[in-house]
């Protein structure tokens, strides 16, 4: 298995720390509002990539936290009238309705900034112990050009960064010993909430609550830290300063970074009146589309997101679960229940596509070229099932398609609804008139279906229906 490490800006061998376990950190949101669909890229994506490390067998910890201590939520608490308190719990479950809709599976932990709050106040007095920070009034700074590996994740040089990182200062900055240094822990302003620390009240700066929390819940080295790439500086160059200067340890081996999500070919923005929450996009779409959308390009690459490709992927989507119903219809009208010697031989055949899928994800988590695998193993299911086929030949092609599809998340099985018992005596009745020759009742009962919104498909399987 291949990965792209941001840090090397190459492909490399997927070496864990530890035979058959994976310890991977991905940051997870700032819980101020619903998320949007910019946050809904990288919980796609790295839940799928932690879904195919555990269809390979590994064991995986997977560590996504929540910030729920910010300036934004502050504002917004203000903004309300409430407490930070309230508006991240509140964003936080409403989040997590999201990430269900998504078929995202629960993080192994999901850690909040403000229960972690002791364990940051001892990593940044380690800091200071070592000489890397430094306290100004009450504000704690990280000392940039005494690590000496800072950059090495960006590839920004730091006189580069002196001559043009006016963005980095912060209030306070005529303190600092440095204009490169960064905050590690910020004094109590007035109607924000803070807590007691060696350096008076107050609360931490963002970049090290992750430092921490991957320390306590993963160890002092991981695996995989990923995120949006619009993370990779200053936050994540700032967690390796941190946490390798703590530490004294290298903090990740791989950095996976996911691309940016243009709306309509623009930068999305509230601005532009082009900004989505994923609550928004669930009022049009069902989640599973997002989701097949999110993974129709390869995680790397920037992706358009447009009414027209959300089209195609609910299209794309139909296809498979079209096959998986198709499968399922026919299993439970099977006549023959072993496989023949012919059907044997055609379930062979289908190893390529679990072949070809599993080349496509080991190559740097290609969805991509993974989905258009699984539109293959659709296409030779439709071309190579009928009425005469096996049960069992049907469920082995259904549990395979079901396997490959759950790797990415999709689900292939619909939730069966059932008909009212005056439904289903109607197209019982239409059965019966269509075997009588009485075409003209089959058509009025077609009609009166249709009426209370079920489409009936006369197919050479038989009569199917489906919800208008």
């Amino acid at each position: 298995m291949k990965i792209y490490n941001t840090m090397s800006k190459s492909k490399e061998d997927f070496i864990p720390l530890e035979e058959g376990k994976v310890k991977m950190y991905v940051c997870g949101p700032t819980v101020y509002n619903y998320i949007h669909i910019g946050n809904a890229r990288p919980m796609i994506v790295f839940d799928t990539v932690r879904r195919y490390f555990e269809y390979k067998g590994y064991d995986v910890n997977f560590v996504s936290n929540f910030t729920d201590v910010d300036d934004k939520i502050i504002k917004k608490a203000n903004e309300e009238g409430v407490t930070a308190d309230e508006i991240s719990k509140r964003y936080i479950a409403e989040c997590k309705k999201d990430m269900e809709g998504m078929n995202i599976e629960p993080a192994t932990k999901n850690p909040l900034a403000t229960e972690e709050i002791g364990g940051m106040i001892d990593m940044i007095s380690t800091l200071i112990e070592k000489g890397y920070a430094y306290e100004k009034n009450g504000t704690v700074y990280y000392r940039t050009r005494k690590f000496e590996g800072y950059g090495k994740l960006s590839h920004k040089n730091l006189d580069d960064l002196q001559s043009g990182g006016r963005a980095l200062l912060v209030t306070g900055e005529d303190e600092k010993e440095d204009p490169l240094d960064f905050v590690l822990w910020k004094p109590k302003k007035e109607g924000e909430p803070a807590w007691q620390s060696p350096w008076g009240e107050g609360r931490p700066g963002w970049h090290i609550e992750c430092s921490e929390m991957s320390k306590k819940y993963l160890g002092e080295q991981i695996d995989i830290h990923a995120g949006g790439e619009d993370l990779i500086f200053p936050h994540h160059e700032n967690e390796i300063a941190q946490s390798e200067a703590a530490n004294g340890k290298t903090f990740a081996k791989y950095w996976m970074h996911n691309g940016f999500l243009n709306i309509d070919n623009r930068k999305m923005s509230k601005s532009l009146g082009n900004f989505f929450t994923v609550r928004e996009i669930s009022e049009k779409y069902d989640l599973q589309v997002l989701r097949f959308f999110m993974l129709s390009a390869h995680y790397r690459s920037p992706l358009n997101f447009s009414a027209e490709l959300m089209e195609a992927a609910g299209n794309g989507l139909e296809r498979i679960v079209t096959s998986s119903g198709n499968l399922k219809f026919l299993m439970e009208n099977a006549g023959t229940d072993r496989m023949t010697e012919a059907e044997t031989e055609l379930f062979a055949q289908t190893d390529r596509f679990k072949e070809n899928f599993e080349k496509a994800m080991e190559d740097d988590f290609n969805t991509a070229d993974a989905i258009a695998a699984i539109f293959d193993f659709v296409k030779f299911i439709n071309t190579n099932t009928d009425g005469n086929s096996s049960k069992e030949y049907l469920e082995k092609l259904h549990d395979r398609l079901a396997t490959l599809a759950d790797v990415l998340g999709i689900i292939v099985d619909r939730d069966e609804e059932m008909l009212d018992e005056e439904i289903e005596a109607l197209i019982e009745e239409r059965q019966t008139a269509r075997k009588n020759r009485d075409f003209a009742r089959a058509d009025q009962i077609r009609e009166e279906l249709l009426a209370k919104g079920i489409v009936l498909e006369d197919t050479r399987e038989g009569v199917k229906w489906r919800r208008a």
